[in-house]
């Protein structure tokens, strides 16, 4: 089955989180409530990389239904202002634009992101990507856009009801942004957005998810 799905990702700068270029150097930094955070030092970057484990009471299904869910993120990604469906080419394929709330004096920071969803047909593992990208939105006056970023999600279930979710992200917030301020999205964005997460999928509108037959 494969699937195409733009996910919401917004915890762009909440989760400060790394792909890629840190897949062996990961260093246990922080769990609380089954949520583990991992960091790695990422190539040419200021900013670690982020890499988050974690188990849901839940269905793949559910899960891809609450990420596709573009309205609900400021509902439970750390420090989501704002985040509105730009163009959706398919069910499983959005552009969307996000605002995230910064304490003064740092800018906000906000970003257009196209993502989608694949499905292996052997394992069944779902993977969604979803990098920035330029366009779409006219950035605004005393609001910082945010160019380079990459997020994935892999989904595995377990059983029929729980799920193993790994998320990982590498983001550059641009700009002069303290040391402080990045620690503090790095380490408490994750344990909090994923503890909203799981509060999310437990929310009726999501339990009769399902995904689409193999295409």
């Amino acid at each position: 089955m494969k699937i195409k799905f733009q996910w919401l990702f917004v915890c762009l700068f909440c989760l400060s989180v790394g792909l890629a270029n840190a897949q062996s150097n990961w260093t246990l930094k922080t769990q609380k409530d089954g949520i583990r955070v991992y960091m790695a030092p990422v190539a040419d970057s200021k900013v670690n990389a982020v890499k988050v484990l974690c188990e849901f009471e839940a269905t793949p299904a559910a899960l891809v239904a609450v990420l596709m869910d573009v309205k609900s993120c400021t509902e439970w990604v750390y420090h989501t202002k704002s985040c509105t469906l730009v163009k959706q080419n398919s069910p499983w394929d959005v552009v969307y634009h996000s605002e995230i709330n910064l304490p003064w004096p740092v800018e906000n920071r906000d970003f257009v992101a196209h993502l989608w969803v694949t499905q292996d047909p052997k394992t069944h593992t779902i993977i969604v990507d979803g990098p920035a990208i330029p366009g779409f939105v006219a950035e605004k006056k005393g609001t910082f856009r945010i160019a380079h970023s990459k997020g994935r999600w892999v989904i595995n279930a377990i059983n029929s009801h729980t799920i193993a979710v790994e998320y990982t992200l590498q983001v550059d917030p641009g700009g002069n942004v303290p040391a402080w301020l990045v620690n503090m999205f790095a380490a408490e964005g994750p344990i909090q957005s994923f503890k909203g997460l799981r509060l999310q999928l437990q929310k009726p509108r999501y339990q009769n998810a399902r995904l689409p037959e193999e295409i």
